[in-house]
């Protein structure tokens, strides 16, 4: 880097990260990417059409296509969940993270790999991020503001938000597998399998997603000392998918919720997982990720046009505005139906429901609840109340 001061520095070059450089640097900004050099997050790849709209993400990056879902009960009870019109598409992250790096390149971000160290300020001056370049020696950037994209633990958000070392989370662990001619039976390339079983997890849940020719098979939980890695061996054995070739094993923190603040109220802007914008009850994050990393961007092109650092403060706002009320609801549901096994079996049932399956997948499609079905909404409150209090038998 030479000595001048760049606008932003973006620590962190997943989905959410790559994202706020690409925007940045189209909307004329001096900005340099800063990312480690061969991380894969475990990650189901599930990406909404939503997504695939908004992001213009290409169909050559889909591994795979679903038009359902199976959802699992500790009894072995399955519930398909067609999609009807459309499909959910799936990306493989190591692909997928990588093309949109390039993408951020090819807007005009400047691409850097090393390990993110610490910030170090002058009094009245720009942040300088010192950072481990490619060769292990230390090296330095200046620049105006610093968008943190690295991921739970964030290295970012434990330096300049007090917060964010309170910050709640899952571990999630995944293993991606060849599928195995004898246990071919077991999947369905178009449909992905999500298992609600306190074997498999006490908290959470565990999934096999198809990914073209291989799987994503993994599970989740906040308990300490449940053994992740055994659940999914578990898993593997019960569905014969333990003939597989093993070709990775990835394991990482989800964040449970939004932190009560994503900048520092100067120069520091936290987004994605830094941030906390992970769905709960489902883990969903690449979607959240890309919004964040989105408005991460419109909020530092402002802090960067104006000086005022009250404009950051406009990215949790608007994210909040937007899907605060789903994350309510989702936390809500997975307090009440993870609990115990009894409880997952409810939750199964339910999943039968007409009026369920097409609320979902309407919401989880577009990202945006459905408000034009209130009569729906009504039977789901009353259906999910006689589940609750055991009125009817699951």
């Amino acid at each position: 880097m030479d000595e001048g001061i760049v606008d932003a520095v973006v620590v962190g070059g997943g989905p959410a990260g790559a994202t706020a450089a690409t925007d940045l640097a189209r909307l004329g900004r001096r900005v340099v990417l800063l990312d480690r050099a061969g991380r894969i997050k475990p990650c189901g790849g599930a990406i909404p059409p939503r997504l695939i709209r908004d992001f213009a993400i290409p169909d050559e990056l889909l591994v795979a296509k679903i038009r359902s879902a199976r959802m699992v009960s500790p009894r072995d009870r399955a519930v398909d969940m067609p999609v009807g019109e459309g499909f959910v598409g799936m990306v493989d992250r190591g692909p997928f993270d990588e093309w949109l790096r390039v993408r951020a390149a090819l807007a005009g971000a400047e691409r850097v790999t090393g390990t993110y160290l610490r910030l170090a300020r002058e009094e009245g001056g720009p942040v300088t991020v010192h950072y481990r370049d490619a060769e292990g020696g230390e090296a330095t950037i200046r620049t105006r503001l610093v968008i943190g994209a690295d991921g739970a633990n964030s290295a970012v958000g434990r330096q300049e938000i007090p917060a964010h070392g309170k910050m709640r989370q899952v571990f999630a662990y995944h293993e991606i597998v060849r599928v195995p001619p004898a246990g071919a039976e077991a999947v369905e390339p178009t449909r992905c399998d999500v298992y609600y079983q306190g074997v498999l997890s006490p908290d959470f849940y565990a999934w096999i997603f198809p990914h073209g020719d291989t799987l994503s098979i993994g599970t989740g939980s906040a308990r300490k000392g449940f053994s992740l890695r055994g659940a999914v061996g578990r898993l593997r054995a019960a569905t014969g998918l333990d003939l597989g070739e093993t070709v990775r094993r990835e394991g990482a923190p989800l964040p449970l919720k939004p932190l009560s603040r994503f900048d520092n109220g100067r120069d520091v802007l936290l987004t994605g997982d830094a941030a906390g914008l992970v769905a709960p009850a489902s883990g969903e994050g690449i979607y959240y990720a890309m919004y964040g990393g989105r408005l991460a961007a419109e909020a530092a092109h402002e802090f960067l046009a104006t000086g005022k650092a009250r404009a950051l403060a406009k990215a949790r706002r608007r994210f909040l505005k937007a899907h605060g009320r789903v994350f309510w609801i989702l936390r809500l549901m997975q307090g009440v139906w993870y609990r115990n096994d009894a409880l997952r079996e409810r939750f199964v049932s339910i999943c039968r429901d007409p009026d369920v399956q097409s609320l979902t997948w309407d919401a989880y499609m577009n990202k945006e609840l459905v408000r034009a079905k209130p009569a729906a909404h009504a039977r789901i409150f009353f259906k999910d109340l006689a589940h609750l209090f055991r009125w009817v038998s699951p």
